[in-house]
């Protein structure tokens, strides 16, 4: 018999979560990341855990849904597991308002909200207040959302390994395969896939963001001027983030200085902020845009936790449990759009 029943390969913020909830289910676990924990897009520094629309309602809109209404539960348990800060908080989210026609979208969301967030959260279209910690609007309008909480990314991520350690489980740069494989490599997992495939399966995309020394902590998370501008509650307030398809790794944060003067700008009280780190990297991208769950194409007893991009640690706590259903149940719950074979 096999010293582990699950071995997962890689240890961000998927890897680790299917790891911790295959452990709470009883199985024993390792993690092997050459590059230890949190050394790719887990290592960020933004953590916005925003909410899709309430409108168009889909499959994808309905498992991030259910994702962050038990993140609400989750990381102040592995705060507790681990004694260790994950920066969760769910302190909502501010967006201005563009124009009239944005703002009739933005009462229309708000009927949306009533029915699909199931009474668990608000979208409210009010008037500005002219508050220091608000976006400019140039209708005079914004809107605010309960649902939308932020996260301190690298911060979480160590502390679910701590929390997946003291649960039983292994984590180490280097060891065998035992048991069923779960692949949650990001960027190389993806460029394996499409490598074997013959064709895209998923791409890297680089991203950009930069924190700031202003404390702003309890206030909401605001979106403004195509930006998240995310106030940790350690006094620091992380602003991101570019998306871009065609880099080069010559100079990693050449438009990271366009970044910060966008927040300055959009929010007038970071105008002399003093810029604390500048961060670059590569984010996983499944061609679906959705995360891509399931059963290896080609390897059998092989799974895959893949493509978070943007909405990684938003998607995680769902993707663990959906995943350790599968591995372990054999109790497939993948949504539709989800599938290795959707990309």
């Amino acid at each position: 018999m096999s010293t582990y029943e699950i071995t997962v390969r890689g240890a961000g913020v998927f890897g680790l979560s299917v790891a911790y909830a295959c452990l709470e289910r009883g199985a024993r676990v390792q993690v092997i990341d050459p590059g230890g924990v949190a050394a790719g897009a887990s290592g960020g520094i933004v953590g916005a855990l925003a909410p899709h629309t309430p409108e168009n309602w889909n499959p994808k809109k309905q498992f991030q849904f259910e994702s962050l209404i038990k993140s609400r539960n989750l990381w102040p348990e592995i705060e507790e597991l681990s004694g260790m800060p994950t920066g969760y908080a769910r302190n909502g989210r501010v967006q201005p308002i563009a124009d009239g026609h944005t703002l009739e979208l933005a009462h229309a969301r708000a009927k949306g909200a009533g029915a699909l967030w199931q009474g668990q959260a608000d979208w409210i279209v009010r008037p500005c207040t002219g508050a220091p910690w608000e976006p400019q609007s140039s209708s005079g309008f914004v809107i605010e959302d309960s649902l939308s909480a932020l996260i301190n990314p690298r911060l979480a991520t160590h502390a679910l390994a701590i929390a997946v350690e003291r649960m039983g489980g292994l984590i180490a740069r280097e060891g065998s395969d035992q048991g069923q494989v779960v692949w949650a490599t990001g960027v190389s997992g993806l460029e394996g896939l499409s490598a074997e495939a013959g064709r895209m399966v998923g791409v890297a995309v680089k991203g950009q963001a930069a924190l700031l020394k202003h404390d702003a902590a309890g206030l909401p998370q605001l979106y403004a001027g195509g930006l998240h501008i995310i106030p940790h509650n350690d006094g620091t307030v992380a602003v991101g983030s570019t998306s871009e398809r065609e880099f080069t790794h010559h100079r990693p944060d050449a438009l990271l200085d366009d970044v910060i003067a966008r927040a300055r700008t959009a929010l007038p009280v970071l105008a002399n902020a003093q810029v604390l780190e500048r961060w670059a990297g590569l984010r996983p991208r499944a061609r679906s845009r959705a995360p891509m769950l399931g059963p290896h194409p080609t390897h059998k007893g092989h799974f895959i936790a893949n493509g978070g991009f943007k909405i990684g640690f938003g998607m995680a706590p769902k993707v663990g449990d959906v995943m350790a259903a599968l591995l372990l149940n054999g109790d497939d719950q993948i949504p539709a759009g989800f599938r290795v074979s959707d990309n």
